[in-house]
C-alpha cells in the first residue's frame, strides 16, 4: 500500500506550484515495500569508518552495493561509502552516504549519483523525517523523495534507515530543468543576517566548513547573488519588500515551507536554529528557491523545554536572536495573510484525524518487523520496541519526546486553529504554464484562494509596443482546456516576427479582492528568431580540438536573424523525450555569429561543453524552449550513420537543408570552403599530415598561385603570404592539433583549397 495517497486526495483541487517538477517515486523510493541495501567492503575499511578517531572523515571507502526491492536486484562495484551527518557521527547508530560516481566518473544508479542513508537515532518512531518529506512534497515544495530501507553491511543487519534523496546538481535539474545556478548548503549558524555588501563577507567559516557552502561552481566561487538576496531581505523597507524581494526569491514557495516548518515543529531549520536548508539560484526564473533539509527534529522532539505543539505561530522564531527570513517576511501584511492561509489549510488537511491516524497505523504496522530486528536503534537513547510502538501515539520521554506522532498532530492542529488570524485574502496567483505555438503563445494561470476567481486578465506587449489587455477564460472555450478546472487561459497570436513579449496578470475573486502577478513590474519572454543548428560532427577524430586538446564531437549554432538572440532561456538535447537536457550558455549570440558547442558529456569543462555525446550511428539534435513554456521546438534535425571526420550542415549556410559537407567548417560559413579540388597539378605539399611545418613546392607549376592563405577551422587567418613561384615553408610547430585549410589564389581563376592535418 502506498501510504501517502491520502494526501493526494486531500489536495484535490488545491493549487500546487506547477513550475517545479515533482519527480515520481520510481523503483528506488517505493513505499509499498521496504527495500534491502547491502554494502560489502573489507573488514579493516569498515573498522576505520566506525573508529571514533575517524568520525569527521569524509573519505569514501571502496565497496560493493546491492539494491533489492523484490522487483529489481542490482549490484554495483567500486562505489564510495562513508559516514555522513553532523551530530549523528557521534551516535552509535551511524548515518551513511553511498556515492556511485566517486570512483567511476559520471556513473549514476537509477538516475542518482548518491544515496543518503539516515539512521534516525534521535527518533523513536524512525518515521518523523519520512512523514515530513511527504508533506513538503505534497504541498508543492521542491523537497527530497524518501522511503524506508533495511541496511546490511558485510552481512550484518545495521537497522531500519530512511533513504533521503541527496540534494545536488541532479536534484535541482530534476526539479527546475536546469542545474547551472549556484546551490548553497546552509548550516549553523546560517541566520541570513546582513554582513555587508561585499560578497566575500558571506564566505564565513564554522569550524572547517563554510556556513553558506557553495556546492556548484566552486571554481568561480561567486557569492554576489547570495549577498544581493540577503541585502534586500534585511534592508529593503517593509513597504517595498515585495517589489524588491520577489525578483530575487520565490517568496510564495517559502511561505509554504514556513507554514510546514511551524506545523511540524521543524525547529532545526532557519527560523529557530539557523540551520539545515539549501538555496538554489534557479536560472529559469533568476530567483532563489528554498529547499528543505534534515527534517528529523520534528513532531515535538525537544531539547529546549519548549512546547512546540503550542508555540505561537507568529512568534515562533528564536527568542533573543534575529531571524530575518521569518520576521521580515511576516512584517509584510500580504505575506502574513498568505502564511496564515497556508498553515490553517495544512493543519486542517494534513492533520485531519480521519486520514492521518489510519496512515500512521498502516506505517507503524509496515515498519514494526524491521524496527524490532534493529538492535542499533536501542543504543543511543535506550529506545525499546515498546517505545517504538508507543511513539506513534504517546510521549516516550518528557525531556526529549514529550509527544507521540498522533497526539502531537492533534495538539498542534488545535493550537493553530486557536491562534491563526485569518482574513479575507487576496488571490495568490502563479503562472501555471505557458506554451509557445506556431503563431503565438498560450498562458495558463492558477490561483490559491479561499474563494473562486471571478475574472482574470493578462496585459501584454510585443516588442515594447503599447500594452494590450486580453481576457482569460475558464469556460472550456477557445484555448481553455476544461471548464471550471481553476486554470484560466488566454491565447495571443501575432502575424509579424516578434523578439520579446512582456506581460503581467491581474485577477479578482468573488469578494472583489484583486491581485497582480508579478507583484511589481512585468515578466519578459525572449523569443529566438533565426537560431539554427547549422553544422555538426558526430565522429570527430582529428578535425578540430577543444580548448583542452581533445577531439570531441561538436554542434555549431548560427544566428541567421538580424538581431542578437539571448541563448540562456533555451535548451539543447539529443533526446526529444527530454527537451530540457542541457541549458545553452547565458550569452547573447550576435546576428550572423556562430557558437561552437562540444558534445562530450563533460559539462564540468565549461558552459560550452554539453552533458551528452552524439552517436555516430545516428540520432537527433534539437533546440527547445524550457518545459515551462511548453518545451517548444526552435530547430530540430535527425541524422543517420556518420563517417569519421565528415561533418553535416546547412547549404545554403543558415537556411538550407542538412547535407554532407565537402569540408568541415566549425564556427564558420559552410559555403566558404565548399570548392576543394585536387591541387597536385600546381603544388607539392609535404609532409601532410605535418608536425613542425609544411613545404609548398611550386617548381613544377606552369601557373603558380599568387598568394597563399592558411585558416583554422573557425575561419581565423593564420598566414597571408604573397608567392612568386619556387617553394615556401610554413612554420607551424606551435599550433594545436587539428585540421587547417590552405587557400591558393591565382590571377583570373577561382581559388583552390587543400586540407592540412596536424595530428
Amino acid at each position: 500500500m502506498r501510504h501517502f495517497l491520502f494526501c493526494l486526495s486531500l489536495l484535490a483541487g488545491f493549487s500546487l506550484q506547477a513550475q517545479y517538477t515533482v519527480p515520481a517515486k520510481g523503483e528506488i523510493f517505493r513505499d509499498d515495500v521496504i527495500p534491502r541495501i547491502d554494502i560489502s567492503l573489507p573488514a579493516d575499511s569498515l573498522a576505520a569508518i566506525l573508529d571514533p578517531a575517524n568520525r569527521d572523515s569524509d573519505y569514501h571507502y571502496h565497496a560493493r552495493f546491492i539494491f533489492d526491492n523484490g522487483t529489481i536486484r542490482d549490484t554495483l562495484d567500486n562505489i564510495g561509502f562513508r559516514l555522513r551527518g553532523n551530530t549523528s557521527r557521534q551516535s552509535a547508530k551511524k548515518s551513511f552516504k553511498v556515492s556511485f560516481n566517486t570512483y567511476e566518473k559520471g556513473r549514476k544508479y537509477q538516475g542518482l549519483e548518491k544515496f543518503d542513508l539516515n539512521g534516525e537515532h534521535n527518533d523513536p518512531s524512525i518515521a518523523r523525517a519520512k512523514i515530513c518529506w511527504e508533506l513538503y512534497r505534497e504541498a508543492g515544495v521542491p523537497a527530497s523523495r524518501a522511503n524506508h530501507i533495511e541496511l546490511y553491511i558485510n552481512g550484518q543487519y545495521f537497522g531500519l534507515y530512511i533513504h533521503v534523496e541527496h540534494v545536488d546538481e541532479v536534484f535541482v535539474k530534476n526539479r527546475f530543468h536546469n542545474n547551472d545556478g549556484n546551490l548553497y548548503k546552509c548550516l549553523w549558524p546560517a541566520d541570513l543576517k546582513y554582513l555587508g555588501s561585499n560578497p566575500h563577507f558571506y564566505k564565513i567559516m564554522a569550524g572547517d566548513r563554510r556556513v553558506y557552502e557553495l556546492k556548484t561552481h566552486v571554481i568561480q566561487d561567486d557569492y554576489s547573488d547570495l549577498a544581493a538576496f540577503i541585502d534586500v531581505l534585511n534592508r529593503a523597507p517593509v513597504a517595498d519588500l515585495p517589489c524588491e524581494l520577489e525578483p530575487l526569491f520565490d517568496v510564495n514557495t517559502y511561505l509554504k515551507v514556513m507554514a510546514l516548518d511551524i506545523l511540524t515543529a521543524n525547529w532545526d531549520g532557519p527560523i529557530f536554529n539557523k540551520n539545515n536548508f539549501y538555496l538554489y539560484h534557479d536560472q529559469k526564473t533568476d530567483r532563489f528557491v528554498y529547499i528543505p533539509f534534515d527534517l528529523d527534529n520534528t513532531f515535538g522532539i525537544d531539547w529546549f523545554q519548549i512546547d512546540w505543539a503550542k508555540r505561537n505561530i507568529y512568534q515562533w522564531g528564536h527568542d533573543t536572536e534575529a531571524r530575518p527570513i521569518y520576521e521580515r517576511i511576516l512584517q509584510v501584511p500580504i505575506y502574513r495573510e498568505r502564511f496564515s492561509y497556508y498553515i490553517h489549510e495544512y493543519a486542517q488537511r494534513f492533520f485531519s484525524p480521519a486520514s492521518f491516524t489510519p496512515y500512521l497505523d498502516s506505517l507503524q504496522a509496515q515498519l514494526t518487523p524491521s524496527a524490532a530486528a534493529d538492535n542499533y536503534r536501542t543504543l543511543d537513547y535506550g529506545f525499546s520496541l515498546m517505545d517504538f510502538q508507543q511513539s506513534f501515539s504517546q510521549p516516550i520521554n518528557a525531556n526529549h519526546t514529550p509527544y507521540g506522532l498522533k497526539d502531537y498532530a492533534t495538539a498542534r492542529r488545535n493550537s493553530i486553529f486557536q491562534q491563526v488570524q485569518l482574513s479575507d485574502m487576496t488571490p495568490i496567483l502563479y503562472l501555471y504554464q505557458q506554451r509557445l505555438t506556431n503563431s503565438g503563445i498560450v498562458w495558463e494561470l492558477k490561483a490559491v484562494d479561499e474563494k473562486k476567481l471571478q475574472e482574470a486578465k493578462v496585459w501584454y506587449s510585443l516588442d515594447n509596443a503599447s500594452p494590450i489587455m486580453a481576457d482569460m477564460r475558464d469556460d472550456g472555450t477557445q484555448a481553455d482546456r476544461l471548464a471550471d478546472d481553476g486554470i484560466w487561459t488566454a491565447e495571443v497570436n501575432w502575424s509579424i516576427p516578434t523578439k520579446e513579449i512582456s506581460y503581467y496578470f491581474r485577477a479578482q475573486d468573488s469578494a472583489s479582492h484583486s491581485s497582480r502577478e508579478p507583484f511589481c513590474g512585468e515578466r519578459v519572454l525572449k523569443l529566438a528568431s533565426g537560431l539554427v543548428i547549422n553544422e555538426f560532427m558526430a565522429n570527430n577524430d582529428s578535425i578540430i580540438a577543444d580548448e583542452f586538446g581533445e577531439f570531441e564531437d561538436y554542434i555549431e549554432l548560427f544566428n541567421a536573424g538580424h538581431d542578437p538572440i539571448y541563448l540562456g532561456d533555451m535548451y539543447i538535447t539529443d533526446d526529444f523525450a527530454d527537451v530540457n537536457k542541457e541549458r545553452l550558455p547565458k550569452i547573447s549570440l550576435a546576428a550572423g555569429a556562430y557558437l561552437l558547442l562540444w558534445a562530450d558529456s563533460d559539462p564540468s569543462q565549461g558552459d560550452r561543453h554539453l552533458n551528452f555525446k552524439l552517436s555516430k550511428e545516428g540520432e537527433q539534435i534539437g533546440i527547445f524552449t524550457d518545459a515551462f513554456t511548453g518545451g517548444s521546438p526552435i530547430d530540430t534535425l535527425s541524422f543517420g550513420a556518420q563517417k569519421k571526420n565528415i561533418s553535416s550542415g546547412r547549404l545554403p549556410n543558415g537556411s538550407g537543408p542538412i547535407v554532407t559537407l565537402a569540408f568541415a567548417s566549425p564556427g564558420a560559413n559552410n559555403e566558404w570552403m565548399t570548392s576543394i579540388e585536387d591541387a597536385s597539378d600546381f603544388v607539392r605539399i609535404y609532409p601532410n599530415p605535418f608536425r613542425e611545418g609544411v613545404f609548398f613546392d611550386f617548381e613544377r607549376s606552369l601557373h603558380p598561385p599568387t598568394s597563399l592563405q592558411i585558416f583554422d577551422l573557425e575561419g581565423r587567418l593564420l598566414l597571408d603570404q604573397p608567392l612568386n613561384g619556387g617553394s615556401f615553408f610554413w612554420q607551424a610547430a606551435g599550433l594545436a592539433g587539428g585540421m587547417y585549410v590552405a587557400r591558393f589564389a591565382r590571377e583570373g581563376e577561382k581559388a583552390q583549397f587543400v586540407k592540412l592535418l596536424k595530428p
